[in-house]
């Protein structure tokens, strides 16, 4: 796959999953960005936007497969993990996966669930695997979770801990759409649900190809050390307590050239860090004198950090 297939297979992935996910083309680029860069996806809007609508519409769209938990707070960590069931005249135990086990994991209300609960998807989200009764089960390739939260709700609810915010390489909001995207979701669901009709477009294998290619994109020396001074920055503001880890670095580099390979090049330049490092890095910072993450402040901070640090130099 040559550089020129590679952005076409892109594009028409981009245009499969704007069959159902209607309006807006930033927000399909930067999930589809996390899929390319290894990495999950936490989406962070209000009720009725199409968070799940998204999810669904990047999971029809690969030859895989697809599975979504619905978060509660009953929910137990092995209705996601799995469970070894004991079969009493054979006199052993056999592995019964549960949903963890597909490519594209859609983990709605994740912040419904419990915090034994949500942990219980650490391993697989880091490491690609799950690990009951002192097994270790590996999971399939390409694997990524797709969570989802209301922003608003927060009785009945368990915010996500750092650690596993950590875990998510992007996050996103949709907003509202348009009066014409609004006019024709209404005329696209007004009979059956247009993503019941979606066919897959990428296979398996091409997705772990471009995979590598984005692996491939140069990221000069200069680049490196710009992602650095901007993730330090964010320790070292007075407004943020808790600054980006060298994790959220590695990822937005990794970011940055999904972004690179998106647009043609096989190299990273300076727009493509300051056009992916909000939503690498939003969601992973606290916030002095706030109880809880809130998104647009983070998002803020961010910029300020990027303000904050000089462009590195043309040669």
């Amino acid at each position: 796959m040559d550089a020129a297939e590679t952005r076409e297979r892109i594009e028409k992935l981009f245009e499969n999953v704007e069959k159902v996910f209607v309006g807006n083309r930033g927000v399909v680029e930067l999930a589809v960005n996390a899929l390319f860069s290894g990495g999950h996806l936490l989406i962070i809007d209000l009720p009725g936007l199409g968070k799940t609508t998204l999810a669904k519409a990047i999971g029809g769209s690969i030859s895989g497969k697809s599975a979504r938990i619905q978060f509660t707070p009953d929910l137990l960590p092995s209705d996601v993990t799995g469970v070894n069931v004991y079969f009493h005249r054979e006199s052993r135990f056999e592995f019964h996966p549960g949903p963890v086990f597909t490519n594209i994991l859609l983990a709605d209300e994740i912040n419904r669930a419990t915090p034994r609960t949500q942990a219980s998807l650490l391993e697989a989200m880091e490491e690609a695997q799950v690990s009951v009764d002192g097994a270790t089960h590996p999971l399939r390739q390409p694997f990524m979770v797709i969570a989802t939260q209301n922003p608003i709700e927060v009785h009945g609810t368990f915010p996500l801990p750092e650690a596993q915010l950590d875990r998510f390489l992007l996050s996103l909001t949709i907003g509202y759409p348009g009066r014409e995207d609004e006019d024709r979701i209404i005329r696209e669901r007004s009979g059956s649900d247009p993503a019941k009709r979606l066919q897959p477009v990428m296979t398996l294998e091409e997705v772990e190809e471009i995979k590598r290619r984005r692996g491939e994109v140069h990221v000069d020396r200069a680049i490196r050390e710009y992602i650095i001074a901007v993730c330090g920055e964010t320790r070292r503001r007075d407004d943020i307590l808790l600054g980006a880890s060298p994790r959220a670095s590695l990822d937005l580099l990794h970011a940055s050239q999904t972004r690179a390979l998106f647009e043609g090049r096989d190299f990273v330049t300076p727009e493509d860090v300051k056009k992916t490092a909000v939503p690498v890095l939003a969601h992973r910072l606290v916030l002095r004198g706030s109880p809880r993450m809130n998104l647009p402040r983070n998002s803020d901070a961010v910029k300020a950090a990027l303000d904050a640090v000089p462009l590195p130099l043309k040669k």
